[in-house]
């Protein structure tokens, strides 16, 4: 699956969580909860990987080589409002 197509899947799932319980709860309880959301859909879920970092070329997801990266805030009213899209040399989807 494309890193854009898994970045829906999280976007989705995400959702999912905070339309149901809203802001508010402790980020612990909302990384189970997509852990389990994501587990769902047939995903493959890492949590608190450990990313070794060299403190004067701190570039965020260049230290972990990965193309595309979600950062989500539950904390919002407007989930859309926390979903912060990061982009590291990511290739195009290719048409079918």
């Amino acid at each position: 699956m494309h890193e854009n197509a898994i970045s829906g899947e999280i976007v989705d799932a995400a959702y999912r969580i905070h339309s149901s319980l809203g802001p508010g709860l402790l980020e612990s309880a909302y990384e189970t909860l997509l852990t389990y959301e994501l587990l769902q859909r047939g995903l493959p879920v890492s949590r608190q990987e450990l990313i070794p970092i060299r403190y004067r070329d701190v570039v965020y997801l260049k230290l972990s080589n990965k193309h595309l990266g979600l950062l989500i805030n539950f904390n919002v009213a407007l989930l859309k409002d926390g979903i912060h899209r990061l982009v590291n040399d990511l290739e195009e989807d290719s048409p079918n």
